[in-house]
């Protein structure tokens, strides 16, 4: 087998006394398929923006009136909510997953990967051809319509090949633990969490009333699993966390034992899941409000000691690298949004914008720390490593407009502006309701600019292929 030294830029350089959060990358055919996936998260990311651009212009403000607001809002919201956040979220867990696994079972993973674009496609294509009704539902909005419930249900197939595998192929650990051992159990937590989910899905359509129609309907299909899927979401966050801040030179001063307890922790929370469903009616407040403490608890105390030490870490770090300035960008970036929108969370009140305030804030959040992983992961992945100064600055772009379009948000829910309006249906009374909109627009569309700079610079990266000969593990 050939091996070569990789470039310096590739390789973890923990910083002395500090714990190395850092995992090596296979190559061979686990490697094709993580790019496989990588190629399906920037495809979603270029859907995202597309709608995105619908979405925005249909809250902005004078320029709203130019659209069929209501239909374009709903349908956009729904298909970029779900591009952006479902299907990207999944495709770079596959990456992660992919690389993670065994060599082993890999005309499944391309199955997974198969199934799971073909969904996405169905979806996608599902509002220019009969849509159906938007129906605005947490977590999984959806166009009740049969194209898109059909690429939906396709794509939930893909993810179920995706977990099967994962579980079946997960590395074994051992009782010795460094840094890589740490991260390696956080995605194995995530792919377990990720198979709850799944189950909380399949167990809710099997129970729920069928008397019900509607928002109503799917709010309690989907309460559940995507409940599930947040700790998914989470646990791949604290993993790039942590790999983010070995490979840009912070000194971690927290033991991989301690990380593994905090994943540990948060996976135990999963497990409320089935009991809520065991203990209580789908339908019922209790099982509403169990699922949503065992969201709040489990994540908190799984974020609260890793983030204290990024944190901590940051605030000791020498400069980065310039090969390392894209990393520490995303990762700043992240843990900034992702506070963010947890402060705006304790201020909710009452059924309006600070709502998706608080989402958008967390789930940029985890975007972020995910788009830096793909940077530090490219050059391992046979691609060339991406452009310094466009990457640094890219997360910044993305997280600045992504903090003004909550803080319009923010500002505007405290006049009472409802969330899921648009147009005339928000009932702008005063020039401050006006004016927070507006800051919500402007944001939103620096975001997208930001966005589709993440998309550019890492298109760039997979046009510039490099010959990378290490050794397989």
């Amino acid at each position: 087998m050939n091996t070569t030294t990789l470039p310096m830029h590739t390789r973890a350089l923990p910083a002395a006394g500090s714990a190395a959060y850092t995992l090596a990358t296979p190559d061979g055919a686990r490697r094709r398929l993580a790019r496989a996936w990588l190629w399906l998260g920037l495809l979603s990311l270029v859907g995202s923006g597309l709608f995105s651009v619908l979405l925005v212009l249909s809250r902005t403000p004078m320029v709203n009136q130019w659209l069929p607001v209501a239909d374009f809002f709903r349908v956009a919201l729904v298909v970029h909510v779900d591009l952006s956040v479902l299907v990207w979220f999944i495709a770079i867990a596959g990456v992660l997953w992919s690389l993670n696994s065994s060599p082993l079972g890999l005309a499944s993973g391309w199955s997974a990967l198969g199934l799971a674009g073909a969904g996405t496609v169905l979806m996608s294509l599902a509002p220019f051809l009969g849509h159906g009704e938007a129906i605005m539902a947490n977590y999984i909005p959806v166009l009740d319509g049969p194209l898109f419930l059909v690429g939906l249900a396709v794509f939930a197939a893909g993810v179920a090949v995706l977990v099967l595998r994962s579980l079946w192929l997960a590395p074994r650990l051992g009782m010795s633990f460094d840094g890589g051992g740490a991260l390696r159990f956080g995605l194995n937590a995530s792919v377990v969490a990720t198979a709850v989910a799944l189950l909380a899905f399949a167990w809710s359509l099997a129970v729920v009333p069928q008397t019900l129609e509607g928002k109503a309907y799917y709010e309690i299909v989907f309460w559940g699993g995507g409940h599930a899927l947040q700790f998914t979401w989470t646990l791949l966050m604290l993993v790039a966390w942590l790999w983010l801040a070995s490979v840009s030179g912070a000194r971690l001063r927290l033991s991989p034992r301690i990380s593994l307890l905090m994943f540990a922790l948060a996976l135990a929370s999963v497990f409320v899941t089935p009991y809520a469903y065991l203990a209580y009616d789908i339908a019922s407040v209790e099982h509403r409000r169990l699922l949503t403490w065992a969201m709040r608890f489990g994540g908190g105390v799984a974020i609260f000691p890793i983030s204290l030490a990024v944190v901590l870490a940051l605030a000791s770090a020498p400069a980065p690298t310039a090969e390392a300035r894209p990393l520490r960008s995303a990762l700043v970036s992240s843990v900034l949004l992702f506070a963010a929108g947890g402060v705006i969370g304790l201020f909710i009140s009452g059924s309006n914008v600070r709502i998706p305030a608080h989402y958008h804030g967390c789930i940029v959040g985890v975007t972020l720390a995910l788009m830096g992983l793909v940077y530090h992961l490219l050059p391992q992945l046979g691609y060339a490593a991406p452009a310094s100064r466009l990457a640094t600055l890219q997360p910044r772009l993305y997280g600045f407009g992504q903090l003004m379009h909550i803080v319009g948000l923010v500002w505007s829910g405290g006049y009472g502006v409802q969330r899921k309006v648009a147009g005339a249906e928000q009932v702008l009374h005063s020039t401050a309701e006006v004016a927070g909109m507006g800051l919500m627009g402007l944001g939103g569309l620096i975001a997208i600019i930001g966005g589709l700079l993440f998309v550019v610079v890492v298109a760039k990266s997979l046009r510039q292929p490099v010959v990378r000969h290490d050794v397989a593990v």
